[in-house]
């Protein structure tokens, strides 16, 4: 606990495992427990991060092209937020998700780099655009200007009928 909430950044399963000179499958099975004692935990591609109580989230529907994609996120960690996921809302099979931790420009570029060099696309393509991101800040005034901003830029969607929660309340 001390290793996540003094680090910066994720901290790789195999740098932990390295630390306390045990396999990963042990750094796993503690982080379960951990987890399991009330310690709000996100497990990454990058690492795992502990999440601070003091954090401020907020989900926002968007709605862009994929030549868009790295605007939208600049746009959310040049305010000062925190890209957690991405998920769609599916008519037939509900919510899809991935977890993104985006935090920097660097990790903007990596992302992109990922889903262009792979076979993978991006969630977006799935819903004609609309997706959905959970973003966290240090206060509720960033949350707003990131709302802000992706509104004059026009990224922010509307709610439709179907779908079953008000996520941008949340």
């Amino acid at each position: 606990m001390d290793i996540l909430s003094s680090s910066e950044s994720p901290v790789p399963g195999r740098e932990l495992a390295n630390i306390f000179e045990v396999s990963r499958q042990v750094i796993v099975q503690d982080i379960a427990l951990i987890r399991a004692n009330g310690s709000d935990i996100l497990s990454t591609n990058q690492g795992y991060v502990l999440m601070s109580s003091n954090e401020c989230r907020r989900v926002f529907k968007v709605k862009h092209s994929e030549d868009q994609v790295h605007d939208e996120l600049s746009t959310i960690i040049d305010c000062g937020g925190v890209v957690e996921d991405v998920f769609v809302f599916h008519r037939a099979y509900g919510i899809i998700k991935g977890e993104m931790d985006i935090r920097s420009r660097l990790d903007i570029d990596n992302f992109l780099e990922n889903i262009s060099s792979g076979k993978s696309s991006l969630l977006l393509k799935v819903t004609s655009g609309y997706h959905y991101h959970s973003v966290s800040a240090k206060s509720e005034s960033v949350l707003n200007l990131i709302q802000e901003r992706l509104e004059a830029k026009g990224y922010l969607a509307p709610l439709q009928e179907f779908e079953p929660i008000d996520f941008n309340k949340q």
